[in-house]
């Protein structure tokens, strides 16, 4: 069975799996978007404040980032596959009672369930795509993982224009039902059982419960921080971050398998990895929030072009996130990540630094050198983070990949603010100054890997 397993499964079964997973990651991806472009009408539709409204969308981040480590841990106790499988389960429920909400309060319950199951389906994912590719082939299922995030990002707000253009807001939710249940059925089909289980024999409650404060608190800190709450309030809740971190970590170290996984933070390939991951989502959400306002305020686009002239990131990042997965099999990592980071960097400085009156052409090819770069970057870096750790902790290695990407977001959407409050107008431009800069830091960190030992997987 073990060998069956690390040698990956079958051609025919491998691709119902790989199925499931990116029918399962669209669904989870496209729905922290998605519901940004519908929350005017939405509010309008449940009589809620715009502010108030904003809780639709931070509600389903909230409710990932508390849960994701949790949930890997599981993954290595119980099964990857069972995760999954129950995350399919909640996901495609609470987005029927998404649709069903008549009330912002009812609403909001039902996004932080289906941010729970949406949960389950990222923190488990690579570590499935460990068991469905064969070793000298899993940077390709990384490059596959890769590029459905990147569409999935992408997408969202025009799958949700379209969707608005001919149904009410709560066919955002109800698409979710029919894929819900065909991926549920593809998954009891197809989906691998782990070939080795972690050493763990149970669940530490206390850790769970210490980890959801600390990525909590984090997550809100600078949440109010982005959207000027008090100094009071955003001050006392990083001093009781502080507090709840610092037991959390020392009980962690205590454990012979952390819930927070220390152990695998103390491999230097590993954990050059994880700050490389949190170093680069931070500089792309920088760029991609600081974007549009730099495009129509600085140089004067409609909302239509700005939108357009976004598009070649995420495309560029498509077509190399394949590609990148193959090149893996051949390059270090650390070489790949290092080259990506310093094409995305080159590409963020050049936006910085473009004239006053740039035609459309100049802002469109360094839109395509950042968003090659990116896609260069992230399938070796994501295979190396789940193949640096030890098989039966391939969940804990899985939960950190998408705790470290969602770190980096939160950081990056929190830094714009506070160009913005600190130099006004010129705040955009700055943001690209410091995105580029935090791009060079990131291929630091992945240059280091080059004197690491090469992972097979």
């Amino acid at each position: 069975m073990d060998k069956k397993i690390s040698d990956g499964l079958p051609v025919p079964q491998r691709y119902g799996a790989i199925l499931t997973i990116v029918l399962g990651i669209t669904m989870a991806v496209l729905d922290g978007a998605i519901a940004n472009v519908a929350l005017p009408t939405i509010a309008s539709d449940l009589h809620a404040s715009p502010a108030a409204s904003i809780w639709i969308v931070n509600a389903y981040q909230i409710a990932i980032v508390i849960s994701l480590l949790s949930l890997a841990f599981l993954g290595d106790m119980i099964g990857y596959h069972r995760i999954y499988k129950i995350g399919l389960i909640v996901f495609t429920l609470a987005s029927g009672l998404c649709a069903m909400s008549n009330s912002l309060e009812m609403l909001t319950l039902a996004r932080v369930a289906q941010g729970l199951g949406g949960a389950a389906l990222m923190s488990v994912n690579t570590a499935l795509i460990r068991l469905i590719y064969p070793q000298r082939q899993l940077g390709r299922g990384m490059g596959i993982n890769s590029f459905v995030v990147a569409v999935s990002s992408a997408a969202g707000p025009t799958i949700a224009a379209a969707i608005l253009s001919v149904a009410s807001w709560q066919w955002l939710f109800l698409v979710n039902v029919p894929l819900g249940v065909i991926s549920w059925l593809l998954a009891v089909r197809y989906l691998p059982a782990n070939g080795l289980r972690s050493q763990a024999t149970r669940f530490d409650l206390p850790s769970a419960i210490m980890n959801a404060l600390t990525f909590g608190l984090l997550i809100t800190a600078l949440g109010g921080f982005a959207q000027g709450q008090s100094t009071t309030q955003v001050v006392a809740e990083v001093v009781l971050l502080l507090i709840v971190g610092f037991f959390f970590i020392r009980r962690q170290l205590r454990l012979p398998v952390p819930l927070l996984p220390v152990d695998l933070l103390r491999i230097p390939l590993f954990s050059l990895s994880i700050c490389t991951s949190i170093c680069s989502f931070c500089a792309q959400m920088l760029a991609l929030v600081s974007l549009p306002f730099f495009l129509q305020t600085m140089m004067g686009r409609s909302e239509v072009e700005t939108g357009l002239l976004l598009t070649p990131w995420p495309l560029a990042t498509m077509v190399m996130a394949p590609l990148a997965g193959y090149l893996i099999e051949r390059v270090h990592a650390g070489f790949l990540g290092a080259f990506g980071m310093g094409v995305m960097a080159c590409g963020l400085f050049a936006l910085a630094l473009l004239p006053s009156s740039p035609s459309d052409l100049d802002i469109i090819w360094r839109m395509i050198l950042c968003g090659a770069g990116f896609g260069l970057f992230q399938s070796p870096n994501n295979h190396t983070i789940i193949s640096a750790a030890p098989r039966q902790r391939s969940g804990g290695a899985s939960g950190m990949l998408g705790t470290a990407r969602l770190l980096g977001q939160s950081t990056g959407a929190a830094l714009v603010a506070l160009m913005f409050n600190a130099f006004g107008d010129s705040g955009t431009h700055v943001s690209l100054l410091l995105a580029g800069s935090l791009a060079v830091v990131a291929a630091l960190f992945s240059g280091l890997r080059v004197t690491q030992p090469r992972v097979q997987g």
